[in-house]
Formats: structure tokens, C-alpha cells, sequence
């Protein structure tokens, strides 16, 4: 046994008794640049502070990114946006912030690239777009019994709707509502809006036509009045049109200034319009006056890009900012200490995950990668990574699907024997398999997988990870394993599961920098015949039950596996009163935000 081997393996069995993150990442051989990069220096007491000081003078320009897909969750190749500059430069343009309400500055560490909705779908993106457009119909995160993670339906830009017949859904909309330009918002515009994404879909338009791909044509009826119809009964319709790519455009300005200008001078009917983007710097918007919940409760919104960890942190502290996001683990005690400061966590409806190249000779036998899955202490990282702050998975399920999901269906299990047994059955003779991560796109990304690196090569998996700029560079000759992540989209698993795995999806199609016929996937016929069933069937009993096989076969090809469900945290100056969603949207509506001096 090789004196690395020998390391790791003392290195877990600490782990498994009790060690901290800190012993944990340096008896597993994690350098001090990466936790410093990964913002995990700044709980510690002054001693290792100044025992690493020159690794974090080292790593001051990392990137800390968020926790999800453009994919990012959900971009429209499946990757991250890549950011141009990790340096952040004073933007203050001398307004007073926070306390006075003029100005409300949100730190973030990235800022999409353009404002089209339907264009980046990620968590830089509908994070502020969110302020931007509006739904026909509103998910209130703030019912059930988890507030911030509710499900209930409210009317938004529609006052009504109801079911015609299986197939359709008619919406009766406001009539007192307009967009930032002053024209009205009517069913003109409804309609505009998904022939967009549906009628001769675009390329760049894939990926959002999926999340409303059973919507076969919009039927205006008159100014206020609309039907949607779908192909074949969808029992989640409703759950679609408050979700992604549901968004209400404007037809007659978007049509005078065509795509390329929209993104970058959107016009939506949110509580904020658009004043200026700068990627790298900020986004600014102003109230809009006119908005029919109410006029917000700050004059301007900004979002700042301060991409460090430890940058957000002293921004808060000092006043600079008035919420900061993706907020450490390791840094949620420190700040709730910290002066007139306190902190807002919620799990997310998403999870983070690995990708497996399925395709590559060296992951093409898929008892390989059920070992790779089998060799995975999800608990260790979620006790020494995240503080006990993340949460464990039944499977790809989230506690939100209600009924949907199985509560009886096991923990993704950690049994490194029988990983061990697998490879030896595969033939597995040590051939390298690379882990690629992006430089914490996701929080806790790179130290994540260097932990999980060990445990790969603790059952005998020679195994290494490489950090790279942008995912989009690695090749499919090279890509082995990789990062990512998947939300919940509409609270069922057509949301947050097929719209991830099925046909037409990212991982089926590779990303867009990947030649064709490459990809991560070719799921069998049998699951793809299941996903369709259950996307048209009304019958619960029968949707739980082909929910159940999907979740079978997917992890008997183990195209990839799921990690754990993280824990979002948000620091908020004592002035501010907003709530957090479990989702990426930051809703700066009046039932959701106010400010006091």
C-alpha cells in the first residue's frame, strides 16, 4: 500500500471521528490556496490564520462562485458563465446605500452576460431577472410549512384561470398592468412569448422550449383572455408557467429592437427596471413606479460583483453591502457575531451532482461508475464539508414533490467493499480518471472533490482532480467526470429530474463547444419511454410508480450521481427585512422586502 493510500485512509477513519474541515483538508494532502480560495479561512482563530496568511495572499483573486446550472445549472450548454475578470472595482457611484431606502446593494459573485431570461438559465441569471419579469402565475414560496420553500399558486400578471378540459388552461389576465416602456401587457403578448420559444424553435432556444415542451399552441381569445394548450394532458402545467421560461415578454419591443438588443436593454413588467450592466462591476435597476403590487421598498437596486468570499464578508460587515450571497458554511457563526448583521439560511430545491462520460473507454463499463457512486461518503462530506448544513438524498428526489416524492427509497449508500468488488468485476486495471471542477462556481466545489477524490482511490481508482477555467474548454476526449448540479424546477419530477436527464437535455446532447454525436449519455429505451408516460399521464398512482423505475435505471447506467442538497446562506444588514427563497430567485417584491432607516 502506497504511502498516499496509507494518508487517506488515516484521513477518513479521523474524519468518520470527528475531525474539522481544516484537519480534514490537511491530512487529505487539499492545498491552503484552495481552501483559501473556497473562503474557509476566515472562521478560523487568528493562529491558523496566520499559519496559512501567505496562501490567502496567494489565492486573493479566486473566484467563489454560486451554488448552481446556468448549470451552472442550467445554462444553455449546461456550463457555468465564465466571468472575464475576478477583479472587483469600486462601482459606488456616491448614492447612499441600505438605510435611507434609495439604494439597495446585493454583493453576488457573478453577473450574467445578458438579461435575456430565456437565453442564460442559471442561477447568476434568474437570480436578478427575477426582479425584472413576471410569471402569469405566482409560486408563493412563502406557504406551506416551510416558509421560503412553499408551493402554493398565485395569480400574478393573470387575475384568474381555469382548467377548460385536459388539455387546456384559460387565463383571464389584468387588465392594470403595463411594462417599463408603458405598453400594456396583454394576451398578444402571452402569446409572443412561447410561439418564441415553440413555433420553429431556434437553436439557442432549445433548451429553454423544454421546461414548457408540452405546450402545442397559444390561443388568444381577446385583449385579456388566453388558452394554452398543451399536446397530451400535462398534470403540471400550472407548476410550468410560475417556473423557468415562463417569463412575459413584451412582443412590440422586442420585436422593434430584435434579441441582441433586449438582452442587453430588457423591458419586463417587474417591480425593477433595467438601468446598466457592467459582467464584471454591477447591475443597476430603478423602481418601477408603476408596478401592480406596489412600488418595491428601495429607489435603486444593485447587484455588485465581489467574487471572493472574504471581499462579500467585509462588504457586509462594513455597510458596503446590504445582503451578500453564497455565504460559506464555515462563515455563518462569524457573522451571525457580527454587528447589526444577521443570517438567512434555507436548503435549496437543488441539488449538486457528478457527470460521468459514458462514452469514454475508461468509464464505459457502468460498474465502474456505480463503484465511483458506491465509494462516495456523502455524510462524511456533509458533516465535515458543510457543518452538518446540507442535506442527505433519497435518490434524485426532493422533499418538495409532496406526494411525489418517496420517503421510503434508501440514502444514496456508501459501501466501499462492494465498490471495491465492482472494479475487480469491470476488470478495472487503473486506468486514470480525471474529476474536473470549475474554481468554486459551486460553494465548496474544489474541496468537495478533492475529498472525494480520496475516497475514489481508497477502493482503488486512480483518480485525480484538475480545476479549470470554464468546463466548456475540456474536451470529450478528455472529460471523464465532472461537476454540476440540478434544481427543482416545478416541485414534481418532471421538473427538476427529466427536464436533467431526459431527451433533448444537456447531458444527452453535450455542450455546444462538444462536436456532434458526443455527449455524456444515451439513456435506454425503456427510460425514455417511462419519463414520456409520466409526463402525460394524470393518474398520481401510476406517475409514482414510473417516477420510481426512472430513478432505477438511472442508477443501475449510473451516468452520474447525486451529492446532497446544500444549505443557502444569505448575510443581511438588521435594516433589511427579506426573505430568501429555496430556489435562486431573490424577490425584491413588497410582500417580500422592506427596509427601515
Amino acid at each position: 500500500m502506497s504511502h498516499e493510500t496509507k494518508l487517506a485512509e488515516r484521513g477518513l477513519q479521523l474524519m468518520r471521528a470527528g475531525l474539522t474541515r481544516r484537519q480534514l483538508l490537511r491530512v487529505l494532502g487539499v492545498s491552503s490556496v484552495s481552501v483559501a480560495a473556497a473562503g474557509l479561512l476566515a472562521a478560523c482563530d487568528e493562529d491558523e490564520a496566520a499559519d496559512d496568511g501567505d496562501a490567502a495572499g496567494a489565492a486573493a483573486d479566486s473566484d467563489d462562485s454560486s451554488d448552481d446550472v446556468a448549470d451552472s445549472d442550467d445554462d444553455v450548454d449546461g456550463e457555468p458563465i465564465e466571468e472575464e475578470s475576478d477583479d472587483h472595482e469600486d462601482t459606488d457611484d456616491g448614492d447612499d446605500t441600505g438605510a435611507d431606502g434609495s439604494r439597495l446593494v446585493v454583493a453576488v459573485q457573478g453577473l450574467p452576460d445578458s438579461l435575456d431570461p430565456y437565453l442564460h438559465l442559471s442561477n447568476v441569471g434568474t437570480r436578478v431577472t427575477y426582479s425584472l419579469f413576471d410569471h402569469l402565475i405566482e409560486r408563493d414560496f412563502m406557504s406551506g410549512d416551510t416558509p421560503g420553500a412553499g408551493f402554493g399558486l398565485n395569480p400574478m400578471l393573470a387575475e384568474s384561470w381555469e382548467r377548460v378540459d385536459d388539455l387546456t388552461i384559460e387565463f383571464q389576465l389584468r387588465e392594470d398592468v403595463t411594462f417599463h416602456n408603458g405598453d400594456p401587457m396583454t394576451a398578444e403578448d402571452v402569446k409572443f412569448t412561447f410561439d418564441r420559444m415553440l413555433v420553429d424553435t431556434p437553436d439557442d432556444l432549445i433548451a429553454a422550449a423544454a421546461y414548457v415542451g408540452t405546450v402545442s399552441e397559444v390561443k388568444v381569445i381577446d385583449d385579456y383572455t388566453v388558452q394554452i394548450v398543451t399536446e397530451e394532458p400535462d398534470p403540471i402545467l400550472e407548476n410550468r408557467l410560475c417556473s423557468w421560461c415562463s417569463w412575459i415578454l413584451p412582443k412590440d419591443y422586442f420585436e422593434e429592437v430584435g434579441p441582441d438588443d433586449f438582452a442587453l436593454n430588457p423591458v419586463g413588467t417587474g417591480p425593477y427596471k433595467f438601468v446598466s450592466l457592467s459582467q464584471d462591476n454591477e447591475l443597476v435597476m430603478e423602481a418601477f413606479e408603476d408596478y401592480f403590487m406596489g412600488p418595491p421598498a428601495s429607489d435603486v437596486l444593485e447587484f455588485r460583483v465581489i467574487p471572493e468570499t472574504a471581499g462579500r464578508v467585509a462588504a457586509i460587515a462594513s455597510g458596503e453591502a446590504d445582503i451578500i450571497t453564497n455565504v460559506a458554511p464555515d462563515q455563518v457563526d462569524t457573522l451571525e457575531e457580527t454587528d447589526q448583521v444577521y443570517v438567512s439560511s434555507i436548503p435549496l430545491a437543488n441539488c449538486h451532482v457528478l457527470v460521468y462520460n459514458t462514452f469514454h473507454p475508461h468509464m464505459d463499463d457502468k460498474r465502474i461508475r456505480q463503484a465511483m457512486n458506491y465509494a462516495i461518503d456523502r455524510e462524511l462530506l456533509v458533516d465535515a464539508l458543510w457543518g452538518g448544513r446540507a442535506v442527505l438524498m433519497r435518490s434524485h428526489q426532493f422533499e418538495e414533490y409532496g406526494d411525489m416524492f418517496n420517503e421510503e427509497r434508501p440514502y444514496t449508500p456508501y459501501e466501499p467493499d462492494r465498490a471495491r468488488e465492482l472494479l475487480e468485476e469491470a476488470g478495472y486495471d487503473g486506468e486514470e480518471i480525471i474529476y474536473f471542477c470549475n474554481n468554486d462556481y459551486y460553494t465548496n466545489e474544489v474541496v468537495a472533490g478533492e475529498a472525494i477524490v480520496e475516497m475514489w482511490r481508497e477502493v482503488g481508482i486512480n483518480a485525480s482532480q484538475q480545476v479549470v477555467e470554464s468546463l466548456t474548454d475540456v474536451s470529450f476526449q478528455e472529460m471523464t467526470s465532472r461537476t454540476w448540479s440540478n434544481s427543482s424546477f416545478t416541485a414534481d419530477p418532471d421538473g427538476a429530474f427529466w427536464l436533467r436527464w431526459g431527451p433533448e437535455t444537456w447531458p444527452r446532447m453535450g455542450p455546444a463547444t462538444w462536436e456532434d454525436g458526443e455527449s455524456y449519455w444515451d439513456a435506454t429505451e425503456e427510460f425514455d419511454e417511462t419519463g414520456e408516460a409520466m409526463r402525460r399521464t394524470l393518474d398520481h398512482d401510476q406517475r409514482f410508480e414510473m417516477f420510481q423505475q426512472l430513478l432505477d435505471i438511472w442508477e443501475d447506467e449510473a451516468p452520474g450521481t447525486v451529492l446532497y442538497i446544500p444549505m443557502e446562506n444569505y448575510a443581511i444588514r438588521d435594516h433589511v427585512e427579506w426573505n430568501p427563497y429555496s430556489f435562486f430567485y431573490m424577490d425584491f417584491r413588497p410582500q417580500n422586502f422592506s427596509m427601515s432607516s
